[in-house]
C-alpha cells in the first residue's frame, strides 16, 4: 500500500524554490523580443552566455532571481527599457541525492525535476514492507548535517504537503526498518509484529490472533528494555500504548 501511495505521489510546482547548476538546461525568453529567445546548459563554470549581455552566472539562482538578474543587465546596458524575462529549466541535469535502507531501489539519483520528498522515494522504487513509517532527511548546511524525520502517512493526509519538503542537491534520505514487537504466551499466533503508530496493547493481542481458550486479559505484562538496556517487567492496561521491541507476555488463567 505504502508504495503503491508513494508511486502515484501528488506533484506540487515548485520551480521557484530550486536552485539550478552545472548541467541544467534553460529556456530563457523575453516579452516582445523573440530573437532574444535562447535555450542554453549551465556550464561547469556556473554561467550561460545570453545574447547582448554575455556571461551570466546563473549557479545556486532560483529562476526567479535569474530572471531579476537577466533583466536589471538588460535595462542597465540599455537594451531593453522594461524587459519582462522568463527563465524555465527544462532539464534538472545537476542536483543527485541518495535514498537508502528499506526502499527498492537504494542508490543515487539525478533530480531531472523539481523533487520532494514523496517524489525521491517513488524514484527508489517506493519503501518496502518492512520499512519505517517514519523516513529521516539528512542535509548538510554550512558543513554541518541537519536530520529531519518525516512522517511518510501523513504526507497524504490533508495538510501534509508541508512536510513534504523539497529535496536539494545532496540530501540523503533513509529508511529504516519498521520498529517491532513481540507477543507469546497464551495468543493463537505467538511472534514478532509491525509497530504501527499508536498501536495499544489490545491491539497487539489482536494482531497475535487475539487470547487462546487458556489465556487471559487480565495481568498481561510486558517487558520493556530500559535506558540503560535492562528489562523492566511491567504491569499493563488494554489501552496502554506500546514501545519499540517490547514483550507482550499473556499468561495463562489459573481457573
Amino acid at each position: 500500500m505504502m508504495c503503491a501511495l508513494l508511486l502515484a505521489a501528488p506533484a506540487w510546482s515548485a520551480d521557484n524554490d530550486y536552485r539550478m547548476g552545472t548541467g541544467d538546461v534553460l529556456r530563457i525568453t523575453v516579452y516582445g523580443q523573440p530573437e532574444l529567445a535562447t535555450e542554453a546548459r549551465v556550464g561547469e563554470s556556473g554561467n550561460i552566455t545570453f545574447p547582448l549581455i554575455g556571461n551570466v552566472r546563473l549557479a545556486g539562482a532560483t529562476p526567479a532571481q535569474g530572471e531579476a538578474e537577466i533583466a536589471q543587465r538588460l535595462s542597465k546596458g540599455g537594451f531593453i527599457l522594461e524587459p519582462f524575462v522568463t527563465l524555465n529549466v527544462l532539464q534538472y541535469r545537476s542536483q543527485q541525492i541518495s535514498v537508502l535502507g528499506r526502499v527498492n531501489r537504494p542508490g543515487k539519483f539525478a533530480l531531472e525535476k523539481v523533487s520532494r520528498v514523496s517524489d525521491a522515494l517513488a524514484l527508489a522504487g517506493g519503501i518496502i514492507a518492512d520499512g519505517a513509517d517514519t523516513v529521516t532527511l539528512v542535509r548538510t548546511r554550512d558543513g554541518k548535517p541537519e536530520y529531519r524525520d518525516i512522517d511518510v502517512i501523513a504526507l497524504f493526509k490533508p495538510g501534509g504537503e508541508a512536510s513534504n519538503v523539497l529535496v536539494q542537491d545532496g540530501d540523503i534520505i533513509n529508511v529504516a526498518r519498521q520498529p517491532m514487537f513481540y507477543i507469546y504466551g497464551e495468543v493463537q499466533r505467538p511472534g514478532a509484529f509491525r509497530l504501527e503508530q499508536n498501536m495499544s496493547v489490545v491491539q497487539a493481542l489482536s494482531m497475535g490472533g487475539g487470547v487462546t481458550a487458556r489465556g487471559t486479559q487480565k495481568g498481561i505484562r510486558i517487558l520493556r528494555r530500559d535506558a540503560s538496556g535492562g528489562m523492566q517487567e511491567l504491569d499493563t492496561q488494554l489501552a496502554d500504548l506500546l514501545k519499540k521491541d517490547d514483550v507482550v507476555y499473556v499468561k495463562e488463567s489459573l481457573f
